[in-house]
């Protein structure tokens, strides 16, 4: 099936608001590469939908390459990581998506509507109506998330950011309507996606500055409250303490650190 190429104009669709991402997207590409297990996941879930819509779809990362795929992203910087292979993005938002209803087989959205903010709701209702089958959703269940050791006993800060911006499971359940299945996807421990969730059995990703970058969380935290979650880090893992503590993490080939794979359909 014919796509555009990503050299041309990619036009907005709708009145764009201010995005974070424009601020603390670069960089993303070189170390937020996909997960082939959690895009198996995610392809799986989409089933036999031919056309699907990608919202904050980002660098591009787990579109399917095989459907007629429509990307919708309102940061130019993330849109401008994503590669030649890819369908430029559409600038726009969650809220409202200028598509008609039930005009699109599926719906995508992974790891990103923790950043819808104010549009959360609406824009959750808006993959619905758009998407005559599944919607597909890649978010995070913070009630685990904040167990891990870096949310725990560092950064405690982004652990109660999370729970302030992840709507809860059972909320989002409540918003999607019709039937709805949630599934833990546990992340491997050599996951080439470096989210902040993928620290979980590398502390030293902590020391590295183009690692944090690349995480929403860090990049959204002051650089006092880094600065001192790199020192204590550093010291812990210079004296031991934290392989004391969690080493055993280093040798579990995967773990649940709170991904949840939300699949509604109607």
């Amino acid at each position: 099936m014919a796509t555009p190429s990503s050299t041309d104009a990619c036009p907005t669709v709708g009145p764009v608001t201010s995005t974070r991402y424009d601020e603390i997207g670069a960089g993303y590409a070189a170390v937020r590469r996909e997960d082939p297990v959690l895009r198996n996941v995610i392809h799986r879930a989409l089933g036999d939908s031919q056309s699907v819509v990608n919202v904050g779809a980002g660098g591009g990362s787990y579109e399917p390459d095989d459907r007629y795929v429509i990307a919708v992203e309102p940061s130019d910087v993330m849109s401008a990581q994503r590669p030649p292979e890819k369908v430029p993005a559409l600038r726009g938002n969650a809220a409202p998506l200028m598509l008609r209803t039930d005009s699109v087989d599926a719906a995508m959205a992974v790891m990103t509507i923790h950043h819808w903010d104010h549009q959360l709701e609406e824009g959750i209702h808006e993959l619905r109506r758009v998407a005559r089958g599944p919607v597909v959703i890649v978010t995070v269940d913070t009630t685990v998330s904040g167990q891990m050791w870096l949310l725990q006993d560092y950064l405690t800060e982004l652990a109660d950011l999370d729970r302030g911006t992840f709507p809860p499971i059972d909320q989002l359940v409540e918003w999607l309507g019709g039937t709805v299945d949630v599934e833990s996807v546990p992340i491997s421990r050599d996951t080439p996606d470096w989210s902040l969730l993928s620290y979980w059995a590398h502390p030293e990703r902590v020391l590295d500055g183009t690692a944090r970058r690349a995480t929403s969380g860090f990049s959204r935290m002051e650089p006092a409250i880094i600065q001192r979650v790199v020192g204590d880090v550093a010291r812990d893992l210079a004296d031991g303490i934290w392989d004391r503590r969690y080493g055993h993490l280093r040798v579990l080939d995967t773990l649940d650190v709170g991904m949840r794979l939300v699949v509604a359909r109607p």
